[in-house]
């Protein structure tokens, strides 16, 4: 069984990666309502990879065999001043979950909870590339900021959709 302490901070967890899915929801309307469909695609696409992370700390706490609580979550921004403003805000929220997710390590090896350390592992690798990710696409959008072909053709070349990692964790439901 998952210690306590750190399976109550998991539930947490679960809605700060659905608080984050809804925020990167807010930013692919913002860039849909510009015209962006590059953009827009890819703020689609880190929403639902924010709710597959979700589910995966779901599964987890099913496997565990603990009880699993959806909390509710804060209302996203909704409104930014321009195309960099949405990228600034998701490096800021990526780095605050990389916070978050390196609290949860932390609580797993204090509580001595190995397995609970060996799932957070694949967290923290993610959050190293999401956090590499979105810093490289504010330098862009903050460089071409009058330019959006530029940010199209960039988010074209540069963040195509790659394989699913056979690493990830299981998802609740999938």
């Amino acid at each position: 069984m998952a210690a306590t302490r750190f399976t109550d901070q998991l539930n947490v967890q679960i809605g700060n990666e659905l608080a984050a899915h809804n925020q990167y929801l807010a930013c692919a309307v913002h860039y849909d309502d510009l015209t962006m469909p590059r953009m827009a695609a890819f703020f689609y696409a880190q929403a639902l990879e924010e709710r597959a992370h979700a589910a995966m700390m779901i599964q987890y706490l099913l496997d565990t065999d603990t009880k699993v609580v959806i909390p509710a979550v804060e209302a996203p921004v909704n409104d930014f001043a321009d195309v960099v403003a949405p990228v600034a805000l998701a490096l800021e929220q990526e780095k605050r979950v990389t916070d978050q997710i390196n609290g949860l390590l932390r609580i797993a090896r204090e509580e001595y909870d190995f397995a609970s350390e060996q799932f957070m592992q694949w967290f923290i690798k993610e959050q190293v590339e999401e956090v590499a990710t979105m810093s490289d696409l504010l330098a862009v959008t903050t460089r071409n900021r009058d330019d959006i072909e530029d940010i199209e053709e960039y988010v074209a070349r540069e963040q195509a959709s790659g394989e699913a990692d056979p690493t990830a964790p299981r998802e609740a439901g999938a």
